[in-house]
């Protein structure tokens, strides 16, 4: 009889090859290539208040961001980029706009890497070779940033708006005023509010150029909002194999753009799942609070770091199936729960010690799976 794997699958499927991109170095992080996609946060406080960058720097490390943007709009801000990018656990990138003293200010600090956005950059435009030549001996990549709220006027004129076009012929324009100063480490950005605006860009400028491509739905909005647009676009882009870091651009504290990214990739088997709760979204047929059960086992198993699906399910209709299917799992009804562990029922429990028994198996299946080397990493949970 042939044995039928349960659980976890232990090689994740993919939706499509890799786009082939160049790969670059962003401090301790590469990024193109056959790097694993990377996820990026941008800090919101003033940057030259080094003590609260440094602590939300420091917060957005602990969420899983593994790159970290900060504004640079003053020199008070550029002074402070030695300290802080010496400081951070994680690369730091100077996100620099319409002064060219601060990209050099930015490279002389030691940050990763410098984002310019070409919308702003007509001061910059006979500043490129000094940049070129000061980045390169750096080794310090540049990021052209392009978004639709700052394109050059010269392209609005000529396309009317934003148009996936316009966005992509700015981005490769910038491209090539580094290129004839023999500099090609850089990556690209070509952002828009609108998820289909976004993706119709980001596969065009894939088609005409090798540079790695950082993901973004700019100003997506609020937390609820954001997450949906980046989750449709980047999921569109992703499974297209297009895509080579990602920031979510949410109207929410910086982790939890962090949390969301860093699902998006989960969801799509490009990064290792860690905890995952699959529960479902309670009917009818429900006999047993769902929703309170879900909630309870996610509180009990915060910070378990070992690739563990449990599944937490209401009724008799799917409960038993989708308990089978994960590495642990309830099927509720009637006031209590059969325990399933790899597909079998292990002990029936009355509802009252439902959340405590799942607890003590997780913590069981957890040991064992760490004693025989299962990867470690950031717990992410997603409830269906």
């Amino acid at each position: 009889m042939t044995a039928i794997s349960l659980g976890m699958p232990s090689v994740p499927l993919k939706l499509a090859d890799r786009r082939r991109s160049r790969k670059i170095q962003v401090g301790s992080v590469a990024v193109g290539g056959d790097a694993p996609i990377s996820v990026q946060s941008m800090t919101t406080t003033v940057t030259a208040d080094i003590g609260a960058t440094l602590q939300q720097i420091a917060e957005l490390t602990a969420s899983g961001c593994q790159i970290v943007r900060v504004a640079c709009p003053s020199q008070d801000d550029a002074d402070a980029l030695a300290t802080i990018a010496r400081k951070s656990q994680i690369p730091v990138i100077a996100d620099i706009h319409f002064q060219p003293k601060y990209v050099f200010a930015a490279i002389d600090a030691g940050c990763a890497a410098v984002r310019v956005n070409p919308g702003n950059i007509r001061q910059f435009d006979d500043k490129v070779k000094e940049i070129a030549k000061a980045a390169s001996e750096a080794g310090t990549p540049i990021r052209i940033g392009v978004n639709a709220g700052s394109l050059d006027k010269r392209l609005l004129e000529k396309y009317g708006k934003a148009t996936p076009e316009a966005l992509v012929e700015s981005a490769l324009w910038e491209c090539s005023l580094f290129e004839e100063h023999g500099f090609r480490d850089i990556k690209i950005s070509v952002k828009h509010n609108d998820p289909v605006v976004m993706v119709n860009a980001y596969r065009l400028l894939a088609e005409k150029c090798d540079y790695p491509l950082h993901l973004g739905v700019t100003e997506a909005g609020p937390a609820f909002q954001g997450t949906i647009k980046s989750a449709v676009a980047f999921g569109a882009l992703l499974a297209e194999g297009i895509g080579d870091t990602i920031r979510v651009s949410l109207s929410a504290p910086p982790a939890e753009e962090v949390k969301v990214g860093i699902q998006i990739l989960e969801s799509l088997n490009l990064r290792q799942r860690r905890l995952e709760i699959v529960s479902c979204p309670s009917c009818g047929r429900a006999q047993v609070d769902v929703y309170k059960l879900a909630d309870q086992v996610t509180a009990g198993l915060e910070g378990m770091e070992v690739p563990l699906r449990v599944a937490v399910m209401g009724c008799v209709v799917n409960g038993p199936g989708e308990a089978r299917e994960a590495d642990l799992g309830v099927a509720s009804g009637n006031g209590k729960g059969q325990i399933f562990v790899k597909g079998e029922v292990i002990k029936t429990v009355p509802e009252s010690k439902i959340v405590e028994t799942l607890i003590e198996e997780a913590l069981k299946i957890a040991e064992q799976m760490e004693k025989e080397g299962a990867a470690s990493g950031e717990p992410t949970v997603s409830i269906t």
